[in-house]
């Protein structure tokens, strides 16, 4: 599957005003959690994501509209998860499953692409050495703790989540592969975060790999 070099012939005037609101909305997000500014992030944690949609619903995609319906999917249960996350402490496991519905969206969505058998085999690999080590300390980190009942949910949130890089992985599309791998490493930043140790730039790390993430999904459907 190839990219394409110019995106003028996709990206209309109202998705590029959309892209380049994407990116300023993330940037103040970016500012924001590095200041601790919450109150900012009530607006620019959604604003991004709404930002991204309107990129997705008004672009004309290469891809089929059966696949941009998917991802758009799943960038609306996305949205859903950054609203919950941002609630009280008793809405992270709606907002835990607002994102696993969301990737199931996405597996979806990167399976109605044509795909390589190789490419997939790749992505499987890559996401079992990052099971084993990382993935392992992660669910290992919920047992120990006060929140053991979080480990099914964290177990089937990574398996779906790994579920989705092999996916895109096997499109063999550049953006694909990146924004689902960044996405891989925004989450992994979050759990590491919450369930072993907090890092000091890790509320940074995890937007800024979490847009990235979602941005080149996003660009996916503009590329094919």
């Amino acid at each position: 599957m190839h990219c394409r070099g110019n995106l003028s012939p996709v990206l209309n005037s109202t998705s590029w005003a959309f892209a380049g609101l994407a990116l300023v909305i993330a940037c103040i997000d970016w500012w924001a959690t590095w200041t601790d500014r919450t109150p900012v992030r009530y607006f620019t944690k959604p604003g991004t994501l709404l930002a991204l949609i309107g990129v997705a619903v008004t672009v004309a995609p290469t891809l089929s509209p059966a696949i941009r319906t998917w991802m758009v999917a799943g960038l609306v249960f996305s949205l859903a998860g950054d609203v919950f996350l941002m609630l009280d402490e008793k809405w992270f496991v709606a907002g835990l499953g607002s994102f696993l519905v969301g990737h199931l969206a996405y597996v979806v969505g990167l399976q109605l692409a044509p795909t390589s058998l190789a490419a997939s085999l790749v992505g499987l690999a890559l996401v079992l050495v990052a099971i084993a080590t990382v993935g392992r300390k992660i669910v290992g980190g919920v047992a120990a703790g006060e929140q053991r009942d979080m480990v099914p949910p964290v177990i089937a949130y990574l398996v779906v989540i790994s579920a989705m890089v092999v996916s895109a992985f096997g499109t063999r599309a550049p953006w694909a592969v990146m924004g689902a791998s960044l996405f891989y490493v925004s989450d992994a930043t979050l759990a590491w975060n919450r369930f072993l140790e907090p890092r000091r730039f890790g509320h940074l790390a995890v937007m800024v790999t979490y847009h990235l993430g979602q941005a080149g999904l996003v660009a996916w459907l503009v590329t094919g």
